[in-house]
């Protein structure tokens, strides 16, 4: 866990997420995305929820955004309160799924749950991490 999240941890009472289960149709059609848009980066929302210390990613928000081969922007203020976000995937048209600065910008104020997808845009080159840019670990649910 990261300082940020420690911080918001004691402040707010948060607990810690411990289990991250992604739906295995969320994985496949962020996969499908990423390869369909090659060589620009795709960005969409996580939709999910808690239940205990384990959040469930359950589907993709889109949001108007803008994309080219060097990165991908969205409009979140486009977002409609009350939508379950929970974080973020993106793909990455070269070799490394590690976040850049602006990445972790917008991981720590755009959700808890970060994925990248790096090409070749298969399960393997997938990459999560925390709000604060942590490498995290996360299960598919098949």
């Amino acid at each position: 866990m990261g300082l940020t999240d420690k911080i918001m941890a004691s402040l707010f009472g948060f607990k810690p997420v411990r289990r991250v289960i992604v739906d295995s149709g969320v994985m496949e059609g962020a996969l499908e995305i990423a390869r369909n848009s090659h060589p620009r980066e795709f960005a969409a929302l996580l939709e999910g929820h808690r239940e205990g210390d384990t959040l469930h990613v359950t589907g993709l928000i889109f949001l108007p955004s803008k994309t080219s081969d060097e990165g991908a922007v969205m409009d979140v203020l486009m977002l409609p309160p009350f939508t379950g976000a929970v974080g973020s995937v993106h793909s990455h048209p070269g070799p490394s799924n590690a976040p850049s600065p602006a990445d972790i910008r917008f991981f720590s104020s755009n959700g808890i749950f970060h994925m990248i997808i790096a090409y070749p845009y298969r399960r393997e080159t997938v990459a999560a991490y925390t709000r604060s840019g942590v490498p995290v670990a996360f299960e598919v649910a098949d």
